[in-house]
């Protein structure tokens, strides 16, 4: 059994004991926050798509981690005019892990 689950403004397909870094969830270690969006939900041979998401479907998931991923650095550069900008950014995740796809 799989679902598809959209957060973060990006979807991942998810089955019970996966373990994903998503965009930054409130919460802390070790709570257990429920996915509301889920697009699409297999068991076996059922298949069921949401139009656009499962209002009776839930994915339960337990947080594992939160912290910030590897630095990113941004170089700009202009020839020949004295022009340089050096940037780095962070991005903050939350690493779920699933504990379990309910489907009605």
């Amino acid at each position: 059994m799989y679902a598809i689950i959209r957060t973060g403004g990006k979807q991942y397909q998810v089955a019970a004991g996966d373990t994903l870094r998503v965009e930054k969830l409130q919460g802390n270690v070790g709570d257990t926050i429920e996915l509301a969006d889920i697009l699409m939900v297999v068991d076996g041979e059922n298949v069921r798509i949401g139009t656009p998401v499962l209002d009776d479907a839930k994915v339960t998931a337990r947080i594992a981690e939160q912290g910030r991923a590897k630095k990113v650095v941004v170089f700009k550069k202009k020839r020949r005019q004295g022009y340089r900008v050096k940037k780095g950014h962070r991005q903050q995740y939350t690493a779920l892990i699933i504990e379990e796809i309910s489907a009605k």
